[in-house]
């Protein structure tokens, strides 16, 4: 179960929640709190596929990302949807693609890009004895929305690798980096995070946490170190 877990498409419900702090943002030195709320649902749909959901919904605090003024509420919601062959391919991979949208939610203007955005996602990964090493990318075009607000261009990429223990102790390191076609600009936080898979009367827990460290970012984005703390219920058929 543990390794399940390192994979984004296997046939398991968790409901991820996922703590993150950064600061050094913005020209005043602003500090931004967020949690995500990830909840992965696989679905069947014949004896050969799965389509497996993945949503994000960010919930915000942040003061003086924006000078002088505080925001707090949710943000654009991220909804995923790969469709992945039950069984690896004979080489063992295990893959998974299909459509990616971007919501305009956020509660508040400076946690919203207010814009609609649609394009490709996909996941390729292997898990090889304890190893899972793999990649998740996917690319949202605007499309619609406030015609005031920058038009949307992203490329989000996920290189990721982990190594889980037989006592279920799961070590893992990963980028979650982004590039801004309309701007050129390139974000890039390195992750590493430690986890370990528990139980809590019949109740499967993963708890764990770590460091990111920003390797690349905007003049306005965050730098040095952040923190993130992971909190996972697990619901095995």
């Amino acid at each position: 179960m543990a390794k399940k877990l390192s994979n984004p498409v296997a046939a398991l419900i968790s409901v991820p929640l996922q703590y993150n702090y950064d600061h050094h943002i913005g020209p005043d030195d602003g500090h931004k709190s967020y949690l995500n709320f990830q909840p992965v649902v696989p679905i069947s749909l014949n004896a050969d596929w799965n389509v497996i959901s993945r949503t994000i919904v960010p919930i915000i605090s942040q003061h003086n990302v924006v000078p002088g003024s505080s925001q707090s509420g949710f943000g654009d919601i991220t909804q995923s949807l790969f469709f992945s062959p039950k069984e690896p391919t004979a080489g063992g991979l295990i893959w998974g693609i299909g459509p990616v949208f971007l919501l305009p939610t956020g509660t508040e203007s400076q946690l919203s890009a207010r814009k609609w955005g649609a394009g490709p996602t996909g996941v390729v990964l292997k898990q090889d004895g304890p190893w899972t090493y793999g990649l998740l990318a996917n690319h949202i075009w605007g499309a619609g929305g406030v015609s005031t607000r920058p038009d949307v261009s992203s490329t989000f990429l996920q290189p990721f690798l982990s190594y889980t223990t037989k006592d279920a102790w799961t070590y893992s390191l990963n980028t979650e980096s982004t590039y801004d076609w309309k701007n050129k600009q390139w974000q890039v936080p390195i992750n590493l995070l430690v986890t370990k898979l528990m139980k809590f009367g019949d109740q499967p827990v993963s708890i764990g946490g770590g460091l990111r460290y920003w390797a690349e970012s905007t003049e306005v984005g965050p730098h040095d170190l952040g923190v993130r703390l992971v909190v996972t219920f697990l619901f095995p058929k």
